[in-house]
């Protein structure tokens, strides 16, 4: 998939997640969220933190594409994150009607990664952060 590509997703993305109805269960502000949500590390062989991301819930349901609702020391929402598999987006498949957080936009980051448990495959991960670059760059420690 080239650059410009995946630029425009991010950017429709980000722009998309600013105007979104939210779902009552997906705005959650304080971990854990209700609903279906499960910590993820109940689910799969990760931490319950995970440094730089912070720690995970998701609706299993929802999965692999998410949204992944990361959460600070302190049990705030800080992003959410899309986990896209390179072959469903090489394949040109629609994700729509993904939900959202109803919460402001600070900046959005499409990462790489070549898989991990939970979702195995080479795949993106769209994280809409709600907090500043420099807050989450705290989450790292």
């Amino acid at each position: 998939m080239n650059r410009i590509t995946l630029g425009a997703l991010g950017a429709l993305l980000g722009l998309g997640l600013l105007v979104m109805a939210p779902d009552a269960a997906v705005a959650q502000r304080k971990a854990p969220p209700g609903g279906a949500y499960k910590q993820v590390s109940t689910l799969v062989p990760l931490p319950d933190f995970l440094p730089g991301m912070g720690a995970l819930y998701v609706d299993p349901a929802t999965l692999p594409a998410g949204p992944f609702l990361a959460y600070d020391r302190q049990g705030k929402l800080v992003s959410s994150i899309y986990m896209i598999p390179l072959s469903d987006m090489n394949a040109q498949k629609a994700f729509p009607g993904l939900k959202a957080a109803k919460e402001r936009v600070d900046h959005v980051d499409i990462v790489f990664n070549a898989g991990h448990p939970g979702v195995a495959v080479p795949h993106y991960h769209i994280v809409v952060w709600y907090i500043s670059a420099e807050a989450a760059a705290k989450l790292a420690t």
